[in-house]
């Protein structure tokens, strides 16, 4: 008889962090104790720890190359340029050259930095400490002279954290992941999201068993020990199920069409040129949403204009005459960028950011607007302003693009002013919407939902809050209806735009351009194709 069969089953709860179900054998990842080698000389620890780190930044490198999308790219990134930073090692370096060795120097260095990003107030911060302790374990495995952990593929792995370098390492073909730590805004979580491995978090992992069969339910934040026979039978249909749609939707293509056979335009969000290699622009009707503040994360300078001229440039040719919407630097909240936001803001969401902060750094705006209209002259250019609040801001904007463009002209350039749009997010702007002089709207959800609900979207106790209302869909209706009055666009660019369950809600408020993420494009397709039309 089955072993199984003596065992009763046992419910452990967490937090949702990615969805989708995974069954199989549990393995627990504990924390590794590094080997402590014999005390070598000061200069033989020195160079010890100069080897290791330059190790780590060639294991990262390699990483971020194979990884194959902007996600991880920027993630990486982030643990890159801290390597590349002196100023983090030079503490350790210190120590080493008082006596201590290069392991102890290392860690005592970088331990305060990790208790600082877990005592802070924002979820955002406090999730970048898993970075930190990747950062640390990886540099004192080289120092040990010890390989990465190896996870089997078809398993669920459990631990107090997991680093997302280590994530990025383990095929998760059939697998999933349970952690103690994390929330659903960790850069783990968001790799989870976007390979599709089902995860939950806030789990006691002391009492798991190596080996045990185990059932992972990602969508209802649940782990079952031990299921039973007609548990397994049961979540084996449901995830061959999830797998039909997900293939059905994949395969989803050509123009979106409502069921009355009206047209919706259905665009992409991208951070950079690595998600469009394996795009094909004549299956999307162009780029709604370029993120700019990734091209300005994780480096020790930030770009010039030529640098963002020579992406702008080849996003616009990729799209070969489809409109290319590029967002101005949208820093400040949960994407700080070193040495130009404000580490000391109280509340970074209702802080300097987005606009509030590039009309505060006049010569980093310039060179990006000078790229732009440089740009402009190659294709369908669009550019629009984040987190405009009052119609002096988006004006202040209009004005300095303008001089931008002169300047360009008397310099001999072949320039372009392209349309400039503004992101509507902050409620006083939507409510507000007839006297902004913008060439077209787009609505930023996420940011939207937060400020009117006033619960952060990055705080997992206030999920519930966290979502779209009435009160939203109002606003976007509101902002539509003028939009349609005036002549301009409005398109949706905010993952509610991607939620297959909300685009019959969005298209009853008359909102006919979506920007998702590539990823959504199939699902968001096939629920236009199901919409009627409004039940009112």
């Amino acid at each position: 008889m089955d072993d199984r069969a003596h065992r009763a089953a046992h419910r452990i709860e967490g937090r949702s962090a990615a969805p989708g179900i995974a069954l199989g054998p549990l393995v627990r990842l504990v924390p590794v104790k590094h080997d402590v080698r014999q005390h070598r000389s000061a200069a033989e620890e020195h160079q010890a720890l100069v080897d290791a780190l330059a190790a780590s930044q060639l294991d990262l490198g390699v990483l971020a190359r194979d990884a194959g999308d902007a996600d991880a790219e920027a993630i990486l990134s982030f643990q890159i340029a801290l390597l590349e930073d002196d100023n983090l090692a030079a503490p350790a370096f210190a120590l080493i050259a008082g006596g201590e060795l290069a392991n102890e120097a290392w860690s005592a260095a970088i331990d305060p930095e990790i208790a600082a990003y877990d005592a802070a107030d924002d979820p955002y911060f406090r999730a970048r400490a898993s970075d930190l302790r990747d950062l640390r374990d990886r540099v004192l495995r080289h120092l040990a002279g010890e390989t990465d952990q190896s996870v089997p593929a078809g398993v669920i792995v459990a631990a107090d954290d997991m680093p997302p370098s280590t994530f990025l390492a383990t095929d998760w073909r059939d697998g999933g992941l349970v952690l103690r730590r994390g929330s659903p805004s960790s850069h783990v979580a968001i790799l989870a999201r976007s390979r599709g491995v089902p995860m939950i978090v806030g789990v006691d992992v002391d009492h798991l068993v190596n080996g045990a069969e185990a059932l992972l339910d990602g969508n209802a934040g649940l782990l079952i020990v031990n299921p039973d026979g007609d548990m397994r039978a049961s979540y084996c249909q449901r995830r061959a199920e999830q797998s039909e749609v997900r293939q059905a939707v994949a395969s989803f293509s050509g123009p979106a069409l409502t069921a009355a056979g009206e047209l919706v335009r259905v665009m992409i969000n991208v951070t950079g040129l690595a998600e469009l290699r394996d795009i094909d622009p004549a299956h999307v009707d162009g780029i709604g949403l370029m993120r700019t503040e990734f091209l300005f994360q994780g480096r020790k300078k930030l770009p010039t204009e030529e640098e963002q001229y020579q992406i702008y440039r080849r996003m616009l040719e990729w799209a070969a005459g489809r409109p290319v919407t590029i967002r101005t630097l949208d820093a400040g909240g949960d994407k700080p960028i070193a040495g130009l936001t404000q580490p000391g803001d109280v509340n970074p969401f209702l802080g300097v950011r987005g606009v509030r902060l590039s009309l505060r750094h006049p010569d980093v705006f310039r060179a990006q607007l000078r790229a732009l209209a440089r740009a402009a002259v190659a294709g369908n250019l669009k550019v629009m302003i984040p987190m405009v609040t009052v119609p002096e801001e988006l004006d202040r904007c209009r004005a300095l693009f303008e001089q931008a463009v002169e300047e360009l002209r008397r310099e001999g350039r072949e320039v372009q002013m392209p349309p400039l749009g503004m992101m509507v997010e902050v409620p006083a702007a939507a409510l507000t919407i007839e006297d902004f002089n913008a060439d077209f709207f787009s609505i930023g959800s996420n940011d939207l939902i937060q400020y009117v609900a006033a619960a952060s979207r990055d705080e997992p106790q206030l999920a519930d809050l966290a979502r779209p209302s009435r009160a939203v869909f109002g606003l976007i209706r509101y902002v539509v209806n003028y939009a349609n009055r005036s002549g301009r666009e409005t398109s949706l660019c905010g993952d509610l735009a991607g939620d297959p369950e909300q685009v019959a809600a969005l298209l009853d408020q008359g909102l006919r351009i979506f920007s998702v993420a590539p990823a959504a494009l199939g699902a968001v397709r096939a629920a236009i194709a199901r919409y009627s039309g409004s039940a009112a």
